[in-house]
């Protein structure tokens, strides 16, 4: 994996605005294939490795 994507994340879709091979996921910074790209945030426009770190995101966010 060698540049990072920029990505516009819509609800059930993405756009690729940038290509590249990869994204970062917002809680671990585990590099994402874009190809492997299931879990985002559309308002927060962020990536998540797993359904695991998009529970301990929303988990975060509900405490506050």
């Amino acid at each position: 994996m060698k540049k990072l994507a920029k990505i516009k994340y819509l609800p059930n879709n993405f756009n690729i605005i940038e290509p590249g091979d990869y994204v970062e996921c917002a809680v671990s910074g585990k590099k994402i294939k874009i190809e492997n790209l299931n879990y985002w945030n559309v308002e927060l426009q962020e990536a998540y490795f797993s359904y695991k770190e998009a529970h301990q995101k929303r988990e975060k966010l509900e405490k506050n």
